[in-house]
């Protein structure tokens, strides 16, 4: 029997399948998509030779624009949605790897992801790889274990060409999008702007819920409390003033609470009732990806993105099923395991009769399984080798799945309702009398009515022993942190689990929302640009149209709808509202201010572009000769404070202190945004800006908050460095117009140290480009990048050899780099790298990217050579302290 080639999508996941495998099998990685559509703006249509170009007629314009659009987008509405897939740069050589493999096996098992996406990629690599068409079979799995690995290669199939139908739909439609309205944004709005099919989408929800905030005027309203002890038992409690007259009570101002006081101050309290009864509080079903990301979110403080990252790497190496999903189902297996598992962990007093069995929503994918532990009777502290955030993460997800199986929790919840005059008040309380499925996952958030109440019987008379009054102001709508936008999306039915990531990643590098404090922010970039495609496509922005064309992909998935006639009918819709948009969509009109530009001394303009707000001189329209391009930086006014402020005094209290501290528009009403516009300025200008030209200037003396150090001399030509806010944070800018020198504020406060000049390395050629490498000096030391940056994001770490062939060029800082040992004692060359724990660099070598326990560290100015036998001793004591500490505060919890 000749062997088998399996091709998966990860180098890890292949090493944990070819463990499970016999030697007939060769288990090798794609390492994502091998082919795409194409990545760049397309061939550039060369002029023809010799004489001159024939001038064309519009028509003959058009179409030549329409040709050169098919061409970037890479696929031809027109022709059957004719694809032109082109085989990645950076897969070349892997997919080179791939053909050789094949041409020497019999057969090969595609065993990509179980979703659309892996199983476009197994289609792909089908067509990219070429041959026999029989040859190739599809394995599918929810799980990387033994039994699951071994059940799906006893049953290969086939591609299920409908699931990749309704991946390359959602492709086509997404490229059709971004290709055809992206340009008018350009046009209309900005430069360098971008639109896509759910990203403006999601990016509306956070836009709409700013306005929402901006529109929001804060009502000042008070609550009292009392502080009460029964006559008979002196345990004191605390009660709330809720009704007067048999009327909810609700108190505007402080004259109101004044006089509410002045009766209960000397009133009779007595208890009128006491009501009590029994509460059941039953477990959460398990995880599913987006409560996943929420409770990840609240538990454990994790990002989306890195949320799903360590998902990634957790079922790549076995310990979980897959991430992306939207099914609560669960295994008669896994249930089995799990009542097996709290009957000797927790004791049969924890267990219910039969397994609880919990319902998806319409439309998910039974065929996949809720996001569980592959093997319940591994805690996290059997995992002593995942990274921190990993083993966090699958403390979370067992924890999560052995509680959906365990007893509700027992409280019993008792009420007293306290008569004094003419008032109601009320006390709450509750006691758990069984922990149930608590004990395995405790709430996130302290109950707030778990407090301690006297015994107290209707009738019992009642001493007041303190009056406590308090002002409130009501509260905006609360912004969306990232797993709170997965929850709303998933609530409107936009995207899918596999898309939920990207999506939120995507409107925050585009620039449209900002993460602060782990709550989203629309950038007025996004505002813009989503106020622009809501009046032009109203489809397109349109939750329930959105939502409508999910369900038409979903039917594509499973067979009941053809994926291009879904094509062709968005795609006839969309090129009448493309028309129309182009003819009718709003210009971004600056706003006219009476700031004076300091270059021609015309007035300045509030604009808005892709990085952000600015001032622009108003003569930036004027012909050529006339033209002024003078520009001024705006930072955000909350990054502002007075020259004589701390820092420390200056911090938010909230987001009601943020909305009441800024100004209303003068013409509108709505919030005002703030920004800074030099020492002695502050511009607040109408959220509503630039469909409202509302703006206010604010003489007085301000500074930037985050550094209070000495004043910065540029170390490149001796001018004033000024604290500045950018799209990646606060930096130090040169006030010489010259001089373009920058340097980063740290997190410490301070500034970061001068950085060295590129040294470029021609010797040293690039791998997925045509450039070569060129010795930057950066935040986490020297590296080596790209001279073809940014189009070429390749990067990696410098030998020592190569600091030695350039020493000359050097800056002193870095004579001691290329002073280190060159190779290990094995010949091995020495690598240049740096440690964020001790802030510098060291030298190590690898030998097949695996280190060699090898290093040297540059202490009181020599290099120190570490034994690998001590370091390996060293990384083994560490990992053992760390997993006892891990179980210690398990146990304590």
């Amino acid at each position: 029997m000749g062997k088998t080639l399996v091709i998966v999508e990860s180098p890890a996941k292949a090493k944990t399948i070819g463990k499970y495998l016999g030697r007939e099998y060769i288990v090798k990685s794609s390492v994502g998509h091998i082919r795409d559509l194409p990545k760049g703006s397309g061939e550039k249509v060369p002029p023809p030779r010799g004489g001159k170009q024939a001038k064309k007629s519009p028509a003959e314009k058009r179409a030549q624009a329409q040709r050169a659009l098919i061409r970037r987008m890479g696929v031809d509405p027109h022709n059957d949605w004719a694809a032109d897939y082109q085989v990645l740069p950076d897969k070349v050589k892997i997919l080179k790897e791939l053909r050789d493999a094949a041409a020497k096996v019999d057969a090969i098992l595609l065993a990509t992801d179980l979703d659309r996406e892996g199983e476009a990629i197994a289609w792909h690599l089908r067509e990219a790889i070429g041959g026999d068409a029989a040859r190739f079979q599809r394995v599918i799995f929810s799980e990387i274990t033994k039994k699951a690995i071994l059940k799906a290669f006893e049953e290969p199939g086939e591609i299920n060409m409908d699931r990749v139908h309704a991946q390359q739909a959602r492709r086509f439609l997404d490229r059709v999008v971004g290709f055809q309205v992206s340009p008018l944004l350009w046009k209309k709005v900005a430069r360098g702007l971008s639109a896509g099919r759910v990203q403006s989408v999601a990016t509306r929800l956070v836009v709409e819920r700013e306005r929402e905030i901006h529109a929001f005027v804060p009502e000042e309203y008070w609550e009292v409390h009392a502080q009460l002890e029964a006559e008979s038992a002196g345990i004191p409690f605390r009660a709330e003033v809720t009704k007067r007259a048999g009327q909810a009570l609700a108190i505007h101002r402080q004259a109101e609470a004044d006089a509410v006081l002045a009766v209960l101050q000397s009133a009779t309290y007595r208890c009128a009732e006491v009501q009590r009864k029994p509460v059941k509080q039953r477990p959460n079903p398990p995880f599913i990806t987006s409560t996943l990301q929420q409770a990840a979110s609240t538990r454990l403080g994790f990002a989306v993105r890195k949320t799903m990252t360590a998902a990634q790497r957790l079922y790549e190496a076995g310990l979980i099923t897959y991430m992306r999903t939207d099914s609560l189902n669960l295994s008669p297996d896994a249930l089995s395991a799990c009542r097996e598992h709290i009957a000797s962990a927790y004791g049969q007093q924890y267990l219910p009769e039969e397994a609880q069995v919990f319902k998806s929503k319409a439309g998910a994918q039974e065929a996949h399984e809720a996001i569980r532990p592959t093997d319940v009777r591994v805690s996290a502290a059997d995992l002593p080798k995942l990274d921190a955030e990993q083993r966090r993460l699958y403390d979370l997800i067992h924890r999560q799945f052995v509680a959906c199986q365990m007893l509700p929790a027992i409280f019993d919840t008792t009420t007293f309702i306290i008569h004094a005059a003419d008032f109601e008040l009320r006390s709450r309380g509750r006691v758990m009398r069984f922990d149930g499925w608590l004990k395995v996952m405790p709430p996130a958030k302290r109950d707030e009515d778990a407090a301690d109440l006297p015994p107290l019987e209707s009738g019992d008379a009642l001493r007041l022993l303190k009056l406590d009054p308090s002002q409130h102001f009501t509260k905006p709508p609360a912004r969306f942190s990232e797993a709170s936008l997965v929850k709303e999306m998933e609530r409107l039915g936009i995207g899918r689990p596999s898309t939920y990531g990207a999506i939120i990643s995507t409107i925050q590098d585009r620039g449209y929302v900002r993460v602060e404090g782990k709550r989203l922010y629309a950038e007025k970039t996004g505002e813009i640009v989503t106020s622009r495609l809501q009046e032009s496509f109203t489809d397109l922005l349109d939750y329930h149209f959105t939502a409508g064309l999910e369900e038409e992909l979903d039917k594509v998935a499973q067979g009941g709808e053809d994926w291009k006639a879904v094509l062709n009918r968005f795609y006839a819709d969309f090129t009448k509202t493309l028309a129309t948009a182009d003819e009718e969509m709003r210009p971004n009109t600056p706003t006219a201010t009476d700031i004076a530009c300091k270059v021609c001394g015309r007035h300045m303009m509030v604009r808005t572009g892709q990085t952000g707000v600015f001032l622009g001189c108003s003569g930036y329209d004027l012909p050529p000769k006339e033209r002024c391009t003078a520009t001024m930086p705006l930072a955000p006014g909350e990054e502002a404070v007075a020259a004589d402020t701390d820092d420390e005094d200056a911090s938010a209290a909230g987001e009601v202190a943020a909305l009441r501290a800024k100004r209303r528009c003068p013409l509108c009403g709505t919030a005002m945004d703030s920004y800074l516009v030099d020492e002695t300025r502050k511009l607040h200008v109408c959220g509503n800006n630039p469909d409202c030209p509302g703006y206010e200037v604010e003489e007085g003396q301000f500074r930037l908050k985050g550094y209070d150090g000495p004043t910065l001399e540029c170390d490149k030509c001796g001018s004033e460095m000024q604290l500045k806010n950018g799209r990646f944070g606060k930096y130090f800018g040169c006030t010489n117009p010259e001089c373009k020198n920058t340097r980063k504020l740290l997190r410490s406060g301070q500034p970061a140290p001068p950085k060295a000049d590129p040294v470029p390395m021609p010797e040293l050629p690039c791998e997925k480009s045509d450039g070569h490498f060129v010795l930057r000096d950066g935040a986490a030391g020297l590296f080596l990048a790209s001279s073809n940056y940014p189009r070429s994001k390749e990067t990696r770490n410098p030998l020592v050899a190569d600091l030695q062939r350039h020493r000359d060029q050097l800056d002193p800082k870095h004579h001691y780099l290329a002073d280190a040992p060159a190779e290990d004692p094995a010949g091995n060359p020495a690598i240049i790298r740096f440690s964020r724990k001790e802030n510098a660099q060291y030298v190590m070598s690898e030998v097949e990217g695996k280190p060699t326990g090898w290093q040297a560290n540059y202490v009181d100015g020599h290099w120190l050579v570490q034994d690998p036998a001590v370091a390996k001793a060293k990384a083994s004591s560490k990992a053992k302290t760390k997993a006892k500490t891990k179980a210690k505060a398990q146990t304590k919890g």
